[in-house]
């Protein structure tokens, strides 16, 4: 079998395992609940700062203020990564 299948096969395999509470070497990632709000205070921006300096829209972060949304994805990765080290981003999108 080519090695493109051979790692599909791996994964699937994995999954299932996964899905059936079976242990797996499969490496999961679980976030806890943000809060988006304090991460935004700590930085020290205003709403619309935060929106601009990070590329979401101040809609969004409204939203996800308040709680109607939660981010997901790249903008959760990306939120983590700000409230552990917010100069390291900052530093990185100056560039």
């Amino acid at each position: 079998m080519s090695e493109f299948f051979e790692s599909i096969r791996q994964g699937l395999t994995e999954a299932i395992a996964l899905d059936n509470s079976q242990h797996t070497q499969a490496v999961i990632h679980q976030y806890s609940p943000l809060d988006v709000k304090s991460i935004r205070q700590k930085v020290g921006m205003t709403q619309q700062e935060f929106a601009s300096a990070f590329g979401i829209s101040v809609s969004t972060l409204r939203h996800w203020e308040r709680g109607d949304r939660r981010p997901r994805g790249p903008a959760l990765v990306l939120l983590n990564v700000v409230d552990r080290d917010p100069e390291a981003v900052l530093r990185a999108l100056r560039t």
